[in-house]
């Protein structure tokens, strides 16, 4: 019997239980439980915008998105979205999951800290960055109802979420700053690392090797 919360049915296939064994496994309890808030909040928000995402397959994609940050899977130049979305690839494919299906899993992650994209693309997409969005930020928790978000964060605590998701991001990139280029996790560590700067894009162009 698949457990309900908030009236979301947390997938119970096969496949599903072993990506829930995999994160379990390689995440701390911060990552996992925000893992299963992504999909639960992704969900709702699907609900109340009308978009029918494949359960299965959004679950994987909000269970793999941070796992690029996590010891076991984080590499030491790509940008940590691409450690979580190749790794779902090669956990899908292993599975036999069509390819078309696997192209959905592996933007949904890739993209997840990519404002506005996400949102023109499939279901499978746009709601791990509706569940991302929601968790992290709180873009969209004035949509759902008082009940569901009490019945998630009981199921899936959030302690000191804010500061200890931050301490999180930096710990899985600090080691490759350069990754952070044009994207949101340079402010992160431009706050927590001493004398980083983010690369400037006008510097990079007026840098380049074109004379003029």
């Amino acid at each position: 019997m698949s457990t309900v919360i908030a009236g979301i049915a947390i997938p119970d296939s096969a496949l599903a239980a072993e990506a829930t064994e995999l994160v379990r496994d390689a995440a701390p309890d911060l990552l996992f439980h925000h893992s299963r808030r992504v999909f639960l909040f992704g969900s709702l928000r699907g609900r109340r915008l009308g978009l029918t995402a494949d359960p299965e397959l959004l679950y994987v994609g909000a269970m793999f998105h941070d796992l690029g940050l996590t010891e076991r899977f984080r590499g030491a130049t790509q940008r940590f979205e691409l450690d979580g979305a190749d790794e779902a690839r090669r956990f899908l494919e292993s599975h036999g999951v069509p390819a078309e299906s696997v192209r959905k899993v592996w933007e949904g992650i890739a993209l997840h800290t990519t404002p506005e994209v996400p949102w023109r693309l499939e279901p499978e997409v746009a709601l791990v960055t509706a569940g991302v969005e929601t968790d992290v930020l709180g873009i969209g928790r004035s949509e759902l109802a008082e009940a569901e978000l009490a019945a998630v964060v009981a199921a899936h605590p959030r302690p000191d979420f804010k500061r200890r998701i931050i301490r999180a991001f930096a710990d899985g990139f600090r080691h490759r700053p350069d990754s952070t280029f044009g994207t949101v996790n340079a402010d992160v560590l431009e706050h927590l690392e001493p004398g980083f700067r983010h690369t400037d894009f006008v510097e990079v162009i007026l840098g380049s090797d074109w004379p003029e």
